[in-house]
């Protein structure tokens, strides 16, 4: 299975919908495409929702830290939504809920970043 990539940009929040599979095959291309929405938008904050997510190995955690990292760089926040019992738990051993927030919903996590969804 592949990985799926949409994107949709409210107000200055990149919102991030992954699908199936973000291992090291995809991780390159997520990593470039987010790079580019960072480079020609004007973006803000990051909201990942990983509700469809079914997989991600540790080039999948990379490239979502490295994003993290740019984001920070910009002032903005990154918040993770709608995570799979199988991806919550590797964040949750990677330490990655130590820097990035997790909320409920795609909607709830626009909410805390000041943007009606």
């Amino acid at each position: 299975m592949s990985l799926g990539i949409d994107f949709q940009v409210k107000e200055s929040v990149l919102c991030i919908r992954l699908t199936g599979e973000l291992d090291h095959h995809s991780a390159e291309t997520l990593r470039q495409k987010v790079t580019n929405y960072l480079e020609t938008e004007d973006i803000r904050h990051i909201v990942l929702n990983l509700a469809d997510l079914s997989f991600m190995d540790s080039s999948g955690l990379g490239v979502i830290l490295g994003r993290y990292k740019e984001i920070k760089q910009l002032g903005g926040e990154m918040v993770v939504c709608a995570i799979s019992p199988a991806v919550n738990r590797l964040f949750d051993m990677s330490g990655l809920f130590k820097i990035i927030r997790m909320e409920p919903s795609e909607q709830t996590a626009l909410q805390t970043l000041g943007v009606a969804s």
